[in-house]
Order: structure tokens, then sequence, then C-alpha cells
């Protein structure tokens, strides 16, 4: 977005929200929607002064809705003294003029909401670089709105050109260049992450992504199984970059535990697009975690959208543990049954209350198991590059040396690695 655009954004106080219940929409999942956006709002740090659900059978291309229902709508907001309106709908660049030519307000929608949220949340180099080439796309064909004043100043008569749509040319040529430079920037680290994504696999050791809907625990769960210290807030999408640890489960196996972005409903396409290398990391791991808020009534939609998220990647079909956390809050009318509505038995955890932890190392360890193979073998010091191999690409469970300088190593061991050593297999 550009700079006159952007600075008048930090002046909002107060949105109105409005939601849009289409022929494909119940009133349920519009409530629902609308709910989620009061939040996305909320995070943005705007507070919500009113909302509005509007009913369509028909979608008008001017106001999204025919202009006598778009006066309904206006006198509604002169009541609320809002500073700007929000649609949880998509809007074109020409209905959001529209709109702000008709309110004199600041309009944006479910898009550029998400835009500017993760505008903030992102720290690293990849992940600025990712959402300011999602602004940038979503900005090109929105540039008029800044310049709108210069245009009515000097009409664009036959073989002449007002001012106004000269700098819009200029703006725009100056979006693409910048979009260009960022497509260049992205393409060089999207090389490094590919170098330390092979890097892993060349390790043979396990790699776990954990993957669900924003503010589903995921990045707390990390923490609790890996000891780390990962930013964790009650927020949306307070995690934007992956952050891979290793970890070692209590039978001592090592393996890669993968923190990703958070999936959230109608997540624009440009930003599942900016942040494919990034989901990647998905699709990419030996298996999956789904972690889901037990909590929040609206789970059973949460795990539909990871679901269809997963899809689009490429990780549709990957092997998975589902995993419902939070279970500390879940109120009486939610039963152990309700929950269960998945093909997978899933697991009931609390990283707030440290329960079921224990089962789910359990059913990481079991998962693990079709991989790798304990095996006990003895080395002799002539073989140093097969107890180096051991000790970088195995998990190591034992290992001593016999009076005859033999190495005596029990480990836990990947199986396409098993031939390397099976003349020195002992019982």
């Amino acid at each position: 977005m550009i700079d006159t655009e952007k600075d008048n954004r930090k002046l909002v106080e107060r949105a109105f929200l409005i939601g849009i219940q289409d022929k494909e929409t119940t009133q349920d999942e519009a409530e629902e929607h609308i709910e989620e956006l009061e939040e996305l709002v909320d995070s943005m740090g705007v507070p919500v002064v009113g909302k509005k659900i509007i009913n369509l059978k028909k979608l008008s291309a001017k106001y999204l809705m025919g202009s006598g229902k778009a006066e309904e709508v206006f006198d509604i907001l002169k009541e609320y003294e809002s500073d700007c309106i929000v649609f949880d709908y998509e809007l074109s660049p020409s209905q959001q003029r529209n709109w702000e030519k008709l309110t004199k307000l600041c309009v944006i929608d479910r898009h550029e909401v998400i835009l500017d949220i993760f505008a903030n949340r992102a720290t690293t180099r990849e992940a600025v670089l990712q959402v300011e080439m999602a602004r940038m796309k979503y900005a090109l064909p929105r540039l008029t709105r800044a310049w709108t004043h210069l245009s009515r100043q000097r009409g664009g008569n036959k073989g002449t050109r007002g001012e106004g749509e000269q700098q819009i040319e200029v703006d725009r040529r100056l979006v693409q260049d910048k979009i260009n430079r960022l497509k260049r920037e992205l393409a060089e680290v999207s090389k490094q992450r590919k170098t330390q994504r092979k890097s892993r696999e060349k390790s043979h050791i396990p790699h776990i992504a954990i993957v669900g809907y924003t503010n589903a625990g995921k990045s707390s769960l990390l923490n609790k199984l890996s000891g780390a210290d990962i930013l964790v807030e009650d927020k949306l999408f307070a995690t934007l970059d992956p952050t891979t640890r290793q970890i070692s489960l209590p039978d001592s196996q090592k393996l890669l535990l993968t923190d990703t972005v958070g999936f959230v409903r109608k997540l624009p396409h440009d930003l599942v697009e900016a942040f494919k290398s990034t989901l990647e990391e998905a699709a990419y791991a030996d298996f999956l975690i789904i972690v889901l808020d037990a909590s929040n009534e609206q789970v059973e939609e949460h795990w539909k959208t990871t679901l269809s998220v997963l899809d689009e990647i490429g990780a549709g079909d990957k092997k998975r543990i589902v995993v419902h956390n939070k279970m500390d809050l879940v109120g009486d009318d939610i039963t152990y049954e309700k929950l269960r509505f998945m093909q997978e038995e899933p697991i009931f955890i609390s990283v707030k209350q440290s329960e079921g932890i224990e089962e789910l190392h359990k059913a990481i360890i079991e998962e693990i198991k079709n991989r790798t193979t304990i095996i006990k073998v003895a080395i002799p010091a002539s073989r140093y590059d097969l107890i180096s191999f051991a000790h970088e690409n195995a998990n190591i469970l034992s290992s001593e040396y016999d009076d005859n300088g033999i190495n005596i190593i029990k480990m836990n061991i990947n199986n396409i690695f098993q031939s390397k050593y099976k003349d020195f297999i002992v019982l």
C-alpha cells in the first residue's frame, strides 16, 4: 500500500464490520466468519464499534450490494461514528473506491486486514519479503484511491493526460519494479531454504511439521516438546516464520520439529502463494502433527480449513497425528465423542497443564518405528568411518569398547542405512 494510505490507516480508531451472507453461506457460517473478522481486526489494535450481516441473494458490481441496500448500510454507519468499514468479503478495487466515495471513510476488506497483520508479525527476511510482495500485488490495481483528487483537477482529454493519471502511471511502474525486485530477492532466499532442507534430508533424522489453525497452540506445543522459547501469544498469526528445533524423545530418538504459520478461513490465495516456501515445510516433512483448539466452538470448521490448505500445498496425503489441545478450557457441553469428528483417532492434550504429552510421545515413537530399527554392532577401530557415520546419522542408545578395542554400539538407525552395518551386527 502506498505511503499516503498507510499513514491514514494509523489514524483509524473505530471499525464497523460488514459480513455478507450469500446463497452459499448459512446464517451460522456468516456469524462465525464475522466473529473471526472481529478477532482479526482486534489483532490490528483497532476496536470494533459495531457489525452487521447483510443477506444478499445477488451480488452487485458497484457496491457488492444494490445501491438502495448500500444507502441503508450508510445510514446505519452514521450512528456508530466509525473511522473505517471492514468487509468480510474480498472487494474489487472499484467497489472499494465506490464505498469510500459514498461514505468518505476508510474502506478495507478481510484480505487487507490479514495483509496488515502479516506485515506487523513478519520478522525474518523471508517473511518480510513475502508479505511485501503480497502487499504490492494487492496495491497495484488500487493506486487510484490515493490520486482521485488529482484526477478531478485535470481531465484526460483526447491527446492529453491529467496530472493524476500521469502520477498513477509513475506509481504503477514503481510498484511493478518493486515487485520484480522482490521476486529476485525471494528467489535467492528460496535457494537458501532448499539448501537447508537438503542438509536436513542428508541427516535422515525424522522431520515433523506442526500445522493447524492459527492460535491453536502450535508454538506452545513446540516449546513443550523441545524446551525452546518460541514466541507464544494469545493472538492470531503470532508466528509467521517457521522455527525448527531438534529434540530427543523419551527413548532417546532424535527428531526435528518445525512450527509453521497458522491457517485461517478465507486465507487470501496470494498469501498462500507468498508463503508457499514456508508452508512447504509441511509438504517435505516425514509426517505432520495437526493441532486443533478443542475449546473453540468452530473446531470442526478449523479442521476442514486445515485439510483444505494442506491439499493446496501438496501435503494432504501426509501421514499425521491429530491433537486436540486446550482440553483444560473445554466446557461441559463438549464431550470427547463430539471431538472425534475426523477419521483418525485424536490425542487429547493440554500443553498448559502438561496433560497428554506422554501419550503424544508414544504416538510419535510408534510412527517413527516404521522408519527405523534398533541394531547392535561391533565395529573395529579401523572402520572409524562407520563409527563416525553412526554418531552423525543414528540415535546412539549405548556405546562401549571391549578389551580388543572393538566399539560395541547399540543404536536406532534409519532402515535405509542398515546395509552399511550388516557385516558387523551382533546379537
